[in-house]
């Protein structure tokens, strides 16, 4: 799993089937300081995440489809979580 931050939304005229119903997000990898790490990438959304919002996106493909309703979509990552809170411990 990663914490990222939700950048955006895109917008499809056509798709798969096995995505109705799915929003897709632009999702940034977040590091342990909560900065942005990587490259930005699209995550199905099913918990209604929003633009700014922290998120917990499962990147395992085989995880991500268990958490997709169709579980032999091709998925590569699902947003699992909207996280309320950040604690870090030192």
């Amino acid at each position: 799993m990663k914490l990222c931050k939700v950048m955006g939304s895109i917008t499809t005229t056509l798709q798969e089937p096995v995505y109705n119903g799915a929003k897709i997000m632009i999702v940034q990898p977040l590091g342990a300081d909560m900065e942005p790490q990587g490259e930005t990438f699209l995550s199905c959304d099913f918990v209604q995440a929003g633009p700014g919002d922290i998120v917990l996106v499962e990147t395992e493909g085989n995880a991500a489809r268990q958490l997709f309703i169709n579980q032999k979509a091709p998925v590569h990552s699902v947003i699992a979580g909207i996280v309320d809170e950040v604690r870090r411990e030192n």
